[in-house]
Formats: C-alpha cells, sequence, structure tokens
C-alpha cells in the first residue's frame, strides 16, 4: 500500500489540481474521500489534519501538507515537474495566470460560499447559479488576455503543462457545471482541448473519481 494519501472531495477544484499534479508526477496515491456535502470536512477527524477545515490535504514523504498552491510548489521542486519556467520574468507571469483563477475566482465559487449565498437569499433560488455565472468569466477573460505573453503551443504557456494549466482545468469544470460562458475565450477553449486528453488530466477528471 502506497504511503501517499490525499484527502480530497471528487468536485473539489483544489483537490483536482493535485490529483493533475500527482499523476503528472507518477506518484500512486491512496484517495481518502472527505465529502463535504455531509459535512466530512467539519469532523474532529479532519479538523486534526486540516484546522481550516478544508481539502485537499496531502500525506506525503512523511508530512502532512495543506494548500493546494503550497502542496504544488513542494511537488514541483522535489519531483522536477517544471511547471513553472526558469526565467524568474516568466515564472512570475504563470504564477499570475495561476493566481487569477485558484486565488481571485475559486475563493469566491467554493462549496462553502455558494450555500451561505443561498441561504441568505431564500427567495432566489437561481442564487448559485447567477453568482457563478457572474464571478467566473471574468476571471477567465482576465486569464485568456494574461496568455498573450506565452506561445500557446498547445498548453496555455508552451508544449507541456504548467501550474497554468492545471489551475485553469478545474474552473473550467465549474464553469460548464454551472453554464458560465466563456465562448470569448478561444485560446482558453484550445488548451482546454488539449488537456483534456492528456492522460495526467483526464484521470484527474471528477468525472473520473467520482464515488459510486
Amino acid at each position: 500500500m502506497t504511503d501517499t494519501i490525499l484527502y480530497d472531495y471528487w468536485r473539489s477544484s483544489a483537490s483536482y489540481r493535485l490529483r493533475i499534479a500527482l499523476n503528472l508526477a507518477g506518484i500512486d496515491y491512496q484517495a481518502v474521500s472527505v465529502d463535504l456535502v455531509k459535512g466530512d470536512h467539519k469532523t474532529p477527524a479532519h479538523l486534526d489534519r486540516n484546522p481550516q477545515g478544508l481539502v485537499p490535504v496531502l500525506e506525503i514523504d512523511g508530512h502532512s501538507f495543506t494548500q493546494s498552491l503550497a502542496i504544488l510548489d513542494y511537488l514541483n521542486e522535489t519531483r522536477d515537474l517544471n511547471l513553472l519556467p526558469s526565467d524568474p520574468a516568466k515564472a512570475a507571469k504563470v504564477r499570475a495566470m495561476a493566481h487569477t483563477v485558484a486565488v481571485d475566482v475559486h475563493p469566491v465559487c467554493n462549496l462553502g460560499v455558494v450555500a451561505h449565498v443561498a441561504k441568505l437569499l431564500p427567495e432566489h433560488p437561481e442564487a448559485k447559479v447567477d453568482w457563478m455565472k457572474h464571478f467566473i468569466p471574468p476571471g477567465l477573460r482576465a486569464f485568456e488576455a494574461l496568455m498573450g505573453a506565452f506561445d500557446q503551443a498547445p498548453y496555455a504557456c508552451g508544449d507541456q503543462p504548467s501550474l497554468a494549466d492545471i489551475c485553469l482545468m478545474p474552473q473550467l469544470y465549474n464553469a460548464r457545471r454551472w453554464g458560465a460562458d466563456f465562448s470569448d475565450c478561444p485560446r482558453i477553449q484550445q488548451v482546454e482541448t488539449a488537456c483534456a486528453v492528456h492522460p495526467a488530466f483526464a484521470a484527474a477528471h471528477p468525472d473520473a473519481v467520482q464515488p459510486d
């Protein structure tokens, strides 16, 4: 049995990112579901793993890590994934693209936030959907514009997946799930097509890991 354990939820964007990276690194891991809908993340057992009560949590190399972006940095540095260019300026630009969706869009569109929005607006049954459609497209348009600094061939920043692609794909899954329009982002759509057929991305997709 592998010593690497990923505590995740199948629809969690942050967990999705880590599944992609673990697959890119060729790391065998045991997935342990933390069902956010059932409130598993609020149990004492999970709060011991992560005082924030969030997923993912990754146990690897004798350590327990939280926060997906920090974990991605760790995997990149210890497994030579080359998720960032060696040039510091280009690396900062790739990080900026990734953060456009992972830092600015994702936090306001996670399960806890939209559930609270729906609770505050019980008279508006479409509040969740309207919320997602409002916040997701501007972030994707910004990502699309920032891609102009790179030669897309065929991924967001070149000929191999980067941190930007790993953060983009989970957000596109959410966009499609909620009907958020990004038809005005042709470059992103091309990246989506390229990533969808990459084995590491395909195996990490929520549909591929959804519990029975």
